[in-house]
């Protein structure tokens, strides 16, 4: 019997989703299918039975109901109930677990390229939607401290008390304040999804150099105005591409339990650019 898995969301027509792991499936033979399926604000109850009905093996959640979706789950990972969010899901005859692969999926880079991130000092830019995962995420790799600048500080002063919890020192801004002290930084992170539109990045990036990393979650288009003035320096750069495909990965191998093809992945999703 083939097995069937989703992404949910709206909007979804974008999704890159469907591309990586129809590839993956393609790769390594495997009688599997893999659908975008709209499920609008409000209507996640139904969309969820519609799913189960269907006998759904597995689904990755996106955008508006990553938080919602947390409801309707019989089991969670320590991730999830960490994050408090989920983003994807396994369908064992109708028990629902929740995993949220985004802390995994954005460390990954770091460990593919042999980046330490052990006592490093950290700024992030957001206070969003991927920012608790990636504060969980360098907890876990236990850096040295985390400044999170934010355009509404009340934001990042939530996100620095969760950082603190997790034993990581933190410590809350707003953007405007970040002024000409990113060259103070070993790793930037920009989580915000200014870049989307090519607009330019939300700080300066004077003074860094060619051992800083400079990270941007946003992944289209691939080269940011973030990314390029990190480029001009030198600096050690990690694309938005690369968190999305260390999700992708952890997604296939927590359905099919066993190694995903990350080489055919890859190239499906640089083909979708």
């Amino acid at each position: 019997m083939g097995k069937t898995f989703a992404v949910i969301g709206d909007p979804i027509n974008h999704s890159l989703s469907p591309n990586i792991h129809s590839a993956a499936f393609r790769e390594l033979d495997l009688d599997s299918s893999y659908i975008a399926y709209r499920i609008p604000k409000g209507e996640l109850e139904e969309g969820i039975e519609g799913l189960k009905k269907i006998k759904i093996d597995g689904f990755n959640i996106t955008i508006p109901h990553k938080i919602e979706m947390m409801k309707y789950l019989d089991k969670t990972d320590e991730s999830c109930s960490l994050i408090g969010a989920v983003n994807t899901v396994s369908n064992k005859d109708g028990i629902l677990k929740g995993y949220n692969t985004d802390m995994d999926g954005f460390l990954e880079p770091f460990k593919k390229k042999e980046l330490n991130i052990t006592g490093t000092k950290v700024l992030l830019i957001g206070a969003g939607g991927a920012a608790r995962a990636i504060v969980a995420g360098f907890a876990k790799a236990k850096a040295k401290s985390i400044t999170i600048a934010n355009r509404t500080l009340e934001k990042a002063n939530n996100l620095s008390e969760f950082a603190k919890k997790l034993g990581l020192d933190a410590n809350a801004i707003r953007i405007d304040d970040v002024k000409d002290t990113a060259k103070n930084y070993d790793i930037i992170v920009n989580a915000t999804s200014v870049g989307l539109k090519n607009e330019q990045s939300v700080i300066s990036l004077e003074g860094i150099d060619e051992k800083t990393v400079v990270y941007d979650i946003v992944y289209m288009p691939m080269n940011t105005d973030f990314i390029k003035k990190a480029k001009e320096k030198n600096a050690i750069v990690i694309y938005g591409y690369e968190m999305l495909l260390g999700q992708a990965v952890r997604a296939f191998e927590i359905w099919h339990n066993i190694e995903a093809p990350y080489n055919a992945m890859k190239k499906a999703l640089l083909g979708g650019f």
